[in-house]
């Protein structure tokens, strides 16, 4: 889930200066805007902006959807998820379930191109050499989960095709427990988090796109790049337009947005795709000639991470994560199947020894070095927190598996229990470095220059 980027969200933004003599003085731009003086509504989109908050709902509905599904009223669940409305003609008649993953989806991951293109042009991705040691711990904790997955499931040839799942790391809910129990940790432990959840993402977009795509239909394809192309011309040629002027995004560029979305969907490629691709083509550098320069990516990051972390990502969650276990002998089962156990053993076990693994040998063999305010034993409680999959694993166990394959419903068991031990373990050994550094604070070298 998107929370990537090093400011910290639980504080309104107000990096950028309030406007003067702007001609919609209607619309206040919400970078500058003091939630306070507002309704509240606006105080409802300052809260949904915080990363606690933002794991809360989402635990919250998967929560729901769980005891909903083994409940005596489990068949009007499973009728909702699988209800179907849209247009038929344009092929985008669809189940309430998979809106929640092909349509809602691509909200969180237009956020998430927003912050790749973020940090590969301004951020740390820019510089190669910072980044090398938190990339090579992404590239080491993918790799590692798919070949544990791969060794436990190779007798199964029906059930490697899951080899996905537990790559991914769910960074709004890794980093609700970071904020939650890591008040007093070193500064550059959070931005290590951030870092190697940037390349996760970028990963998990590049396995969906290249693996879990059958066949790709040229002409649609095609024609996505014009609305696409608009986009990016209109968002790179009047940044400070649609900045300050709410209602120009609504009406010019969502349209844009879905008919893009719907090609790239007729296409035959995974629509969140095309959430990554619309993040990218949005500007994130204020351009050098304006006299009021005006950072788009943003203001639009701004205004639709609520509208993800609040609806969209939660409506996911709510939908995938629903499965009949089956009482106690049914769980017993499933958690006793190949599935579970490679995708247990991938994010509990594998995603930690993959990032430990790759930045150790990184320090040793390229003379990366890690942050000096970073111990081992604190970067073993990220590694471990990076072992939280939920979301992009739910949604890459919805491409593996057929829905009404019991594989299915047993990658879903796995991925919650995997992410619940993998928040416990880390939670608790952050926890008590946590109370390390409150009770004898030391002095944390670089601390300024990473806060800065």
């Amino acid at each position: 889930m998107p929370s990537h980027h090093p400011r910290t969200h639980d504080t309104p933004a107000t990096a950028l200066p309030e406007t003067a003599g702007t001609s919609d003085s209607a619309v206040q731009d919400p970078l500058t805007h003091d939630p306070a003086s507002g309704g509240p509504f606006s105080r409802l989109q300052t809260a949904l902006r915080r990363e606690t908050v933002a794991g809360i709902l989402l635990v919250a509905a998967a929560a729901l959807a769980i005891v909903w599904a083994n409940s005596p009223f489990a068949e009007s669940y499973f009728a909702l998820r699988d209800l179907e409305v849209g247009y038929e003609p344009w092929h985008l008649r669809l189940s309430l379930g998979a809106w929640a993953a092909d349509g809602l989806l691509a909200i969180f991951f237009f956020l998430v191109g927003l912050e790749l293109k973020r940090e590969s042009v301004s951020g740390d991705l820019r510089d190669l050499g910072k980044a090398a040691v938190p990339i090579a711990a992404a590239v080491g904790g993918v790799v590692v989960p798919a070949l544990i997955y791969a060794a436990v499931n190779l007798a199964s040839p029906e059930t490697l095709g899951g080899w996905a799942i537990p790559t991914a790391t769910d960074i709004a809910f890794a980093v609700a427990v970071l904020a939650i129990v890591g008040s007093h940790l070193p500064p550059a432990l959070r931005l290590f988090l951030l870092t190697l959840a940037v390349v996760d993402d970028l990963l998990a977009i590049t396995i969906i796109a290249v693996f879990y795509t059958e066949g790709v239909s040229v002409p649609p394809l095609l024609l996505a790049l014009v609305p696409l192309a608009v986009f990016a011309v209109l968002t790179h040629r009047f940044p400070r337009f649609f900045a300050h002027r709410a209602w120009a995004a609504w009406v010019i560029l969502v349209p844009l947005a879905v008919v893009t979305w719907a090609l790239v969907h007729e296409a035959g490629i995974h629509a969140t795709v095309a959430g990554v691709l619309l993040g990218f083509a949005v500007p994130v550098m204020a351009a050098k000639n304006s006299a009021e320069p005006v950072e788009l990516a943003e203001h639009l990051e701004h205004r639709v991470r609520p509208l993800s972390a609040g609806f969209a990502v939660p409506v996911f969650a709510f939908f995938s994560a629903g499965v009949a276990v089956g009482g106690w002998g049914g769980l017993t089962t499933a958690l006793a199947a190949p599935v579970t156990l490679g995708i247990v053993a991938g994010l509990v076990l594998g995603k930690p020894l993959g990032i430990m693994g790759a930045t150790w040998l990184t320090t040793r063999l390229t003379g990366g070095r890690l942050d000096p305010s970073i111990r081992w034993i604190d970067l073993l409680g990220i590694a471990l927190l990076a072992g939280i999959g939920f979301t992009v694993s739910l949604l890459i166990s919805e491409l593996s598996f057929d829905p009404a394959a019991d594989a299915g419903d047993q990658a879903k068991v796995a991925i919650l229990t995997a992410s619940v031990l993998a928040a416990v373990l880390a939670g608790a050994l952050l926890a008590w470095r946590n109370r390390r550094y409150r009770q004898a604070p030391l002095p944390v070298p670089g601390k300024d220059a990473v806060q800065a």
